[in-house]
Protein backbone atom coordinates (compact mmCIF):
# COMPACT_ATOMS: atom_id res chain seq x y z
CA UNK A 1 0.00 0.00 0.00
CA UNK A 2 3.10 2.40 -0.64
CA UNK A 3 1.96 6.12 -1.34
CA UNK A 4 2.62 8.49 -4.79
CA UNK A 5 5.95 10.14 -4.87
CA UNK A 6 5.92 13.78 -6.09
CA UNK A 7 8.93 15.36 -7.81
CA UNK A 8 9.54 18.62 -7.12
CA UNK A 9 11.62 20.32 -9.04
CA UNK A 10 13.05 24.04 -9.03
CA UNK A 11 13.93 24.96 -12.48
CA UNK A 12 16.01 27.73 -11.80
CA UNK A 13 18.13 26.14 -8.71
CA UNK A 14 21.85 25.91 -10.49
CA UNK A 15 21.13 29.22 -11.83
CA UNK A 16 19.69 30.59 -8.62
CA UNK A 17 23.00 29.18 -6.22
CA UNK A 18 25.52 30.55 -8.90
CA UNK A 19 23.67 34.09 -8.34
CA UNK A 20 23.77 33.88 -4.88
CA UNK A 21 26.86 32.90 -3.72
CA UNK A 22 28.37 35.65 -6.31
CA UNK A 23 26.43 38.03 -4.64
CA UNK A 24 27.41 36.78 -1.16
CA UNK A 25 31.14 37.45 -2.65
CA UNK A 26 31.13 40.39 -4.17
CA UNK A 27 29.60 41.79 -0.48
CA UNK A 28 31.53 39.65 1.43
CA UNK A 29 28.58 38.46 3.39
CA UNK A 30 29.06 34.94 5.15
CA UNK A 31 32.63 34.81 4.31
CA UNK A 32 34.94 32.54 6.31
CA UNK A 33 38.50 32.19 4.95
CA UNK A 34 40.73 34.61 3.32
CA UNK A 35 43.21 34.02 0.59
CA UNK A 36 46.12 36.12 0.68
CA UNK A 37 49.00 36.77 -1.81
CA UNK A 38 52.66 37.45 -1.51
CA UNK A 39 51.76 41.24 -2.87
CA UNK A 40 50.26 41.74 0.29
CA UNK A 41 46.41 41.38 -1.32
CA UNK A 42 43.54 39.36 -0.55
CA UNK A 43 40.50 38.08 -1.00
CA UNK A 44 37.82 36.80 1.25
CA UNK A 45 35.23 33.71 0.17
CA UNK A 46 33.70 30.91 1.38
CA UNK A 47 35.24 27.60 2.42
CA UNK A 48 32.26 25.54 0.93
CA UNK A 49 33.12 27.29 -2.79
CA UNK A 50 36.48 27.00 -3.09
CA UNK A 51 36.40 23.35 -1.83
CA UNK A 52 33.66 21.95 -4.26
CA UNK A 53 35.72 23.63 -6.93
CA UNK A 54 39.23 22.43 -5.76
CA UNK A 55 40.59 19.63 -4.02
CA UNK A 56 43.68 21.22 -2.47
CA UNK A 57 40.97 23.66 -0.68
CA UNK A 58 38.72 20.72 0.17
CA UNK A 59 41.71 19.17 1.96
CA UNK A 60 43.03 22.02 3.35
CA UNK A 61 40.19 22.55 4.92
CA UNK A 62 39.26 19.07 6.00
CA UNK A 63 42.78 18.84 7.39
CA UNK A 64 42.96 21.86 9.23
CA UNK A 65 39.45 23.05 10.62
CA UNK A 66 39.45 26.52 11.72
CA UNK A 67 37.11 29.64 12.02
CA UNK A 68 38.14 31.94 9.35
CA UNK A 69 41.60 30.91 8.44
CA UNK A 70 43.85 32.94 5.84
CA UNK A 71 45.85 31.37 3.72
CA UNK A 72 48.72 32.73 2.46
CA UNK A 73 49.40 32.04 -1.71
CA UNK A 74 52.84 33.61 -1.62
CA UNK A 75 53.71 31.85 -5.50
CA UNK A 76 50.29 33.29 -6.27
CA UNK A 77 49.68 36.96 -7.99
CA UNK A 78 46.61 38.91 -7.04
CA UNK A 79 45.39 39.28 -10.30
CA UNK A 80 45.72 35.24 -10.98
CA UNK A 81 43.85 34.86 -7.45
CA UNK A 82 41.33 36.88 -8.46
CA UNK A 83 40.58 35.29 -11.39
CA UNK A 84 40.51 31.67 -10.41
CA UNK A 85 38.21 32.89 -7.33
CA UNK A 86 36.06 34.57 -10.10
CA UNK A 87 36.08 31.20 -12.06
CA UNK A 88 34.73 28.99 -9.38
CA UNK A 89 32.11 31.47 -8.73
CA UNK A 90 31.15 31.68 -12.04
CA UNK A 91 32.15 28.50 -13.53
CA UNK A 92 33.84 31.04 -15.97
CA UNK A 93 36.10 33.96 -16.45
CA UNK A 94 37.49 35.79 -19.65
CA UNK A 95 41.25 35.80 -19.64
CA UNK A 96 43.62 37.19 -22.32
CA UNK A 97 46.28 34.76 -24.25
CA UNK A 98 49.06 36.32 -22.47
CA UNK A 99 48.02 35.70 -18.97
CA UNK A 100 46.59 31.65 -20.00
CA UNK A 101 49.74 29.60 -19.26
CA UNK A 102 50.51 31.04 -15.97
CA UNK A 103 46.58 30.91 -14.95
CA UNK A 104 46.29 28.00 -15.31
CA UNK A 105 49.73 26.76 -13.94
CA UNK A 106 48.32 28.06 -10.64
CA UNK A 107 45.29 26.43 -11.29
CA UNK A 108 46.78 23.18 -11.72
CA UNK A 109 49.01 23.67 -8.57
CA UNK A 110 45.51 24.79 -6.54
CA UNK A 111 43.89 21.79 -8.33
CA UNK A 112 40.85 23.77 -9.89
CA UNK A 113 38.31 21.41 -11.48
CA UNK A 114 37.58 22.96 -14.78
CA UNK A 115 40.83 24.51 -15.54
CA UNK A 116 43.73 22.07 -14.22
CA UNK A 117 43.08 19.59 -16.90
CA UNK A 118 43.41 22.27 -19.35
CA UNK A 119 47.21 22.70 -18.63
CA UNK A 120 48.67 20.05 -20.70
CA UNK A 121 45.89 21.11 -23.71
CA UNK A 122 47.47 24.58 -23.54
CA UNK A 123 51.11 23.50 -23.70
CA UNK A 124 52.17 24.65 -19.86
CA UNK A 125 54.40 23.67 -17.83
CA UNK A 126 53.50 20.33 -16.80
CA UNK A 127 53.58 17.01 -19.18
CA UNK A 128 49.95 15.90 -17.95
CA UNK A 129 47.37 17.11 -15.76
CA UNK A 130 45.58 14.47 -13.28
CA UNK A 131 42.69 11.86 -14.43
CA UNK A 132 39.37 13.68 -14.36
CA UNK A 133 37.23 12.68 -11.16
CA UNK A 134 34.51 14.62 -11.26
CA UNK A 135 31.09 14.91 -13.76
CA UNK A 136 31.91 18.81 -14.78
CA UNK A 137 32.01 19.64 -18.85
CA UNK A 138 35.39 18.43 -20.30
CA UNK A 139 37.42 21.94 -20.26
CA UNK A 140 37.67 24.00 -23.48
CA UNK A 141 40.36 26.68 -24.46
CA UNK A 142 39.38 29.97 -26.24
CA UNK A 143 41.21 30.60 -29.14
CA UNK A 144 42.75 34.46 -28.75
CA UNK A 145 40.66 37.36 -28.82
CA UNK A 146 37.18 35.15 -28.92
CA UNK A 147 34.68 35.33 -25.35
CA UNK A 148 35.70 32.14 -23.10
CA UNK A 149 33.17 29.05 -24.60
CA UNK A 150 29.90 28.18 -22.15
CA UNK A 151 29.48 24.75 -21.61
CA UNK A 152 26.64 24.61 -22.66
CA UNK A 153 27.60 25.60 -26.03
CA UNK A 154 27.90 23.22 -29.24
CA UNK A 155 31.37 22.74 -30.44
CA UNK A 156 31.75 24.07 -34.16
CA UNK A 157 31.52 21.87 -36.87
CA UNK A 158 34.42 20.60 -38.38
CA UNK A 159 35.84 22.56 -41.48
CA UNK A 160 34.50 21.30 -44.72
CA UNK A 161 36.84 18.83 -46.81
Amino acid sequence: MGSEHYCLRWNNHQNNLLGVFSQLLQDESLVDVTLACAEGHSIRAHKVVLSACSSYFQSLFVDHPGRHPIVILKDVSFSELRTLVEFMYRGEVNVEYCRLSALLNTAESLKVKGLAEMTHLHGGGRSSAPPRQDDSDPPRAAEPGSPAPRPDTPPPPPPPP
